[in-house]
């Protein structure tokens, strides 16, 4: 994937230039179970349950990602979220640091690192400080969302223009990880020459042609913002130009899975699921009830609920595959990201227990 070439010139003067239908649910069955064409990784919010402490939550995580390394997955990514009671992933950078010192051969990432709340010097010296310490283990996700709300948005100190510099924060964070600064005078140390490979993250167009001038991977969020999915991997596809660190377009789409022995306990994960999403969507710190969760999901706010998880693989584990599969196909994606959308860890393990075993993953030694 990774054939060192020499970089576009034209990449910058590109940058500031920038300013069908759904699959269906799969049930056929698989008569026989092959090795996995394509990667697969896993996407953990480090998901405080209810009931749980925070701690508990990021402990789980590492008890993940060491079963995900057994299990034969290629990367867990851990995603930049603020003021989410549910989410204990805000610190991507001291989550993967520590997971990666309970782990052994798990790559592990920033799914992604909302790169407009950071200074790109900060970030290169993090995400270098991670790459010294377990080289060729740390790869680095970025976008340009605030991955909160208005509120923690100006609590975070962002700039209302930082979104629009992403590009060049892009490059400036690219060069410090590299051989040469883009900032006289300035280094990243630790940084400077660990070349820790980056995806650019997106739901969008912008996105996919940001990743396509810079000719860096493409990670695309269909497991809740899945409208553009296909025109944005065409658009990047398309128009993508060979760099250094990738001498071809390199897509990843990510898939919403609940994977349970039972097709009944599948779909009634995912329902609980949707009921949890209605709470955090709509509950606004309070607690709604079971009528108040069913009055949504029947209305037309409830769509926007349906919506988010509409690429989800949901039923058995011949099902699953089957789901996945043809997703792939859908995607036009070279890797899929699976996010676990059942309730509770044990279900959530025994989903990607299941996925493991139904693409034959290599399994650690």
């Amino acid at each position: 994937m990774r054939r060192l070439r020499r970089r576009s010139a034209c990449a910058d003067g590109v940058v500031r230039s920038l300013s069908r239908s759904v699959l269906e649910r799969c049930r056929a069955p698989i008569l026989e179970v092959s090795a996995v064409s394509f990667p697969l990784s896993l996407l953990d919010l480090a998901d405080v349950g209810e009931g749980e402490t925070v701690a508990q939550a990021l402990q789980a995580s590492v008890t993940l990602a060491r079963a995900a390394e057994g299990l034969g997955y290629r990367r867990i990514w851990y995603a930049e979220h603020h003021n989410v009671a549910t989410i204990a992933s805000a610190a991507t950078s001291v989550l993967i640091a520590h997971v990666a010192a309970h782990t052994e051969t798990i790559t592990l990432g920033a799914g992604g690192v909302m790169l407009p709340n950071h200074s790109p010097l900060v970030v290169a010296e993090q995400f270098g400080t991670l790459a010294e310490l377990h080289p060729g283990r740390i790869e680095l996700g970025l976008g340009r969302a605030p991955g909160s709300d208005q509120a923690t948005f100006r609590a975070l100190r962002r700039d209302l223009a930082a979104a629009d510099r992403f590009p060049d924060d892009v490059l400036e964070l690219q060069a410090y990880l590299g051989d040469t600064s883009r900032i006289p005078g300035v280094e990243a140390t630790p940084g400077k020459g660990t070349h820790v490979p980056l995806y650019v993250l997106g739901s969008s167009l912008f996105g996919a042609q940001l990743a396509a001038a810079l000719g860096l991977p493409y990670a695309f969020a269909s497991h809740f913002a899945p409208a553009a999915l296909e025109q944005a991997v065409a658009v990047y596809r398309r128009e993508f130009r060979p760099s250094a660190q990738l001498d071809r377009p390199h897509v990843l789409a990510a898939v919403n899975v609940v994977a349970a022995d039972e097709h009944d306990d599948a779909q009634a994960q995912l329902q609980q699921a949707k009921r949890r999403r209605v709470q955090l969507l709509f509950g606004r710190g309070q607690q709604l009830s079971s009528a108040d969760v069913d009055a949504v999901l029947a209305s037309p706010a409830g769509q926007q609920v349906e919506q988010m998880v509409r690429y989800t693989a949901v039923g058995t584990a011949d099902e699953v595959r089957a789901y996945l599969e043809r997703f792939r196909t859908h995607a036009d994606a070279d890797e899929l990201i699976l996010a676990a959308a059942g309730i509770g860890r044990d279900a959530r393990l025994r989903s990607f227990e299941l996925v493991a075993d139904a693409f034959a993953l290599p399994r650690a030694a």
